[in-house]
């Protein structure tokens, strides 16, 4: 998918920015601020994330009206009409999201242009690996003097019966990928807990009991715990500061359970996308969603119960 800027990815930068302004402007000391910037950022990139969600929804159509337009293109080439003449005839067919591209073939092959070539630029325009390989493979099999019809008919039933394969293995990993958000979800839920209140309650018992115990003449105390848990407030007044407070609080609890919310987001969401539908560029959408969720949720709590 390549990356094209346009007047609407434009507008939704500049509000995502305006957002952050006015996140930064007003809630620089709350709770806020860190969930708000997690907000400000999605707007910002959500036009991106929309053509990444439209672009998949479109390879998904192609390749399921792509076994059509070859079984039309064979009975049209088993009833006696050279395959150039077919694909004329056959672009008169509406074929969905594939039908721009059916036309475009036709005009190329009606321009003299080699049915070869033309067979190329078509499946190079649909940037759907599917169907390169399907033309591949017809092209390669034709020129070492297989019988297209047969090869194109090979093609259809091999392309029908890999979408047949995705489909049962997307039904069969339905239920585990909502089981599977529900389960993070409660992760999380198990982690705020844990950070904001557990933690906090086992220092205090800790500093009340220990307290006043000595070794050497030296009061121990729970002042690693105590020193783990603080609250540390990111310093905002210069570079260099930002970079020192930001370095501690990555060091400390608060930081550390947010990396690690992160980390099991990102893994779990790739493992989601490449069982599910056997892309990684699946698994990254749902990687980018729960590393989302977990930000906005982690930060939230912290700020709301720390």
């Amino acid at each position: 998918m390549e990356l094209v800027f346009e007047k609407r990815h434009i507008i939704a930068m500049v509000f995502g920015i305006v957002f952050f302004i006015i996140d930064f402007i007003f809630f620089l000391r709350t709770a806020w601020f860190i969930p708000l910037i997690v907000i400000a950022v999605s707007i910002g990139w959500s036009q991106f994330w929309i053509d990444f969600f439209v672009n998949s929804r479109k390879q998904k159509e192609l390749e399921s009206m792509f076994p059509e337009f070859v079984r039309n293109l064979v009975g049209a080439v088993k009833s006696g009409i050279p395959v150039g003449r077919a694909i004329v005839y056959v672009s008169k067919t509406d074929y969905g999201a594939l039908t721009p591209f059916v036309i475009k073939l036709a005009n190329q092959v009606e321009w003299a242009i080699p049915v070869h070539k033309a067979l190329l630029n078509f499946a190079n325009e649909t940037k759907n690996g599917v169907i390169k390989r399907s033309i591949a493979t017809v092209i390669e099999a034709e020129m070492s003097g297989g019988n297209i019809e047969d090869v194109l008919e090979t093609v259809t039933t091999s392309v029908i019966e890999i979408k047949k394969i995705k489909l049962a293995r997307k039904a069969s990993i339905h239920s585990q990928l909502v089981q599977s958000y529900i389960i993070f979800i409660v992760f999380l839920g198990v982690m705020v807990v844990i950070q904001n209140l557990l933690i906090p309650y086992i220092a205090d018992i800790e500093s009340k009991n220990i307290e006043g115990v000595t070794e050497g003449g030296m009061a121990l105390t729970s002042a690693a715990l105590g020193g783990a848990i603080r609250a540390i407030q990111i310093d905002y007044s210069s570079l260099g500061a930002f970079i020192g407070t930001l370095g501690a609080w990555l060091t400390s609890i608060r930081g550390v359970f947010l990396m690690l919310a992160l980390i099991q987001a990102c893994f779990a969401g790739l493992v989601l996308g490449k069982l599910a539908e056997g892309d990684l560029r699946s698994g990254a959408k749902h990687s980018l969603i729960l590393m989302t969720l977990a930000f906005f949720i982690i930060t939230l709590a912290q700020g709301a119960m720390g």
